[in-house]
């Protein structure tokens, strides 16, 4: 019997292909309660047919041409939203996207030479936190699953993510876990829309970085 998945998967192969099917299946004992409350079933999936695939109880295809073109911030696991001013308006992205986070240390190292028995490796001389790393990934989805573009693609929620992805300034963010690291402020590095099956869909993939606040003048007391 072939591998089963369910709504959530089939968007994410849909929209990274058919090679994404084992990362998929290798992440599914993590993601188990995220995949409840991500996102809706689509009905496309460039995979095989020997793949077994979850029937979406909420869906059908044949009779129902209209979806819902958000999740309310209630449903979502880790919403995510953005502003461009500290407690200003929030925007809210539609569907809770994917989130990968990753940093690390800066360390200078040095070599010792005719390094002993005792003197193993290298001298750590300094060393200093990286930046974090944030990568977005998700759709932006309209409400109607066949017809016109200006019916059916998601323009709005398009133009309205793109005024942060050109704001050339940082901007604040807003995620659960984003918060627990004490990351408040990303600014962007790269961002694309690849392209995406299915006319009420397209697939963003975000790279943040996190900034922080600095005080480079010290006031030196006499």
């Amino acid at each position: 019997m072939g591998n089963v998945l369910d709504s959530r998967d089939i968007l994410f192969a849909s929209l990274m292909g058919s090679q994404a099917v084992a990362l998929i299946q290798r992440s599914n004992l993590l993601q188990n309660e995220l995949s409840k409350r991500v996102l809706p079933p689509i009905p496309f999936l460039p995979l095989k047919n020997e793949t077994q695939i979850e029937k979406a109880s909420d869906f059908s295809f044949e009779n129902n041409w209209q979806t819902n073109d958000s999740t309310p911030e209630g449903s979502q696991f880790f919403p995510m939203s953005f502003s461009f001013t500290e407690g200003g308006q929030k925007w809210l992205f539609p569907f809770e996207p994917m989130i990968n986070i990753s940093s690390g240390n800066n360390i200078i190292k040095r070599n010792v030479a005719k390094q002993g028995e005792k003197l193993i490796g290298t001298i750590k001389e300094r060393w200093s936190r990286k930046d974090f790393d944030i990568q977005v990934t998700g759709v932006l989805m309209g409400s109607m699953l066949k017809g016109l573009p200006e019916d059916t693609f998601p323009r709005e929620q398009m133009e309205r993510l793109f005024e942060f992805l050109k704001h050339s300034k940082e901007f604040f963010i807003y995620c659960h876990p984003l918060e627990i690291l004490g990351i408040t402020k990303v600014v962007v590095e790269d961002y694309s829309f690849p392209f995406t099956k299915g006319e009420n869909v397209q697939a963003y993939d975000l790279k943040l970085t996190s900034d922080f606040a600095y005080n480079l003048l010290i006031k030196e007391e006499f």
